[in-house]
């Protein structure tokens, strides 16, 4: 698959089959996300892997905590901020209301919108989650270049025929994933990542999110 395929063709899926991974199609992605580039080649990324049992039981515990109501907020690990401009505003929401419109949740069903919240924490039924992390006294250049790695990890998932989705929902439940995955309490949870086959049948995978023009967001100066 060329670069401009895996890049074109790269999604938030949301709906994956139970299809198996195999650990060393895992490992053939993560030893070409090796490559990633990282300030000062640091290589600031830690990247946990689960599957089977261990991953059954971060989801159960997870959603348990779901149902209680028992979530941190992103302010605590100053993720987001407390309140979006407009533009940024706009487009969560266009992207959200074209996805509830899919699966047929309506404005004011919160019912609709935690049940789908909710799937977050079982991967969307992929077999195999990762959770990538960092050390916890390094700064935002750090939290970039592993914001590149995981681009480089989904990039390769592509080019193994595979998808993902990127998941910052598990930062507000970070105890069950720390306590299974024995992350050592000197990092710092910066995304989860489900990954696995598409479920071509599930309407909300054919969901591609809108992209604003280049020329919305780029300038050029200086060229004849």
């Amino acid at each position: 698959m060329k670069i401009e395929e895996a890049i074109r063709s790269r999604k938030s899926v949301r709906a994956f089959t139970d299809q198996p991974v195999p650990q060393e199609k895992i490992q053939r992605i993560l030893e070409i996300a090796q490559r990633s580039p990282s300030g000062t080649n640091t290589q600031p990324w830690h990247t946990y892997v689960c599957a089977g049992a261990v991953r059954d039981a971060i989801a159960a515990d997870v959603t348990e905590l779901f149902d209680q109501g028992k979530a941190d907020s992103y302010a605590k690990y100053d993720y987001s901020p407390a309140e979006w401009n407009d533009t940024h505003r706009r487009r969560r929401r266009a992207v959200g209301w074209e996805l509830y419109g899919l699966l047929g949740i309506e404005k004011g069903d919160r019912t609709g919108s935690a049940r789908q919240a909710r799937r977050n924490f079982s991967f969307f039924d992929a077999p195999v989650g990762l959770f990538f992390t960092t050390d916890a006294y390094l700064g935002r250049g750090s939290w970039f270049d592993v914001g590149l790695y995981m681009q480089t990890v989904m990039l390769a998932a592509r080019s193994e025929g595979l998808h993902t989705c990127p998941q910052a929902a598990w930062v507000s439940y970070q105890e069950p994933v720390f306590r299974h995955l024995e992350i050592p309490d000197d990092q710092v949870l910066i995304s989860g990542l489900a990954l696995g086959y598409e479920d071509p049948a599930a309407v909300e995978n054919t969901l591609v999110s809108a992209r604003e023009d280049v020329a919305t967001v780029a300038r050029f100066m200086g060229f004849e």
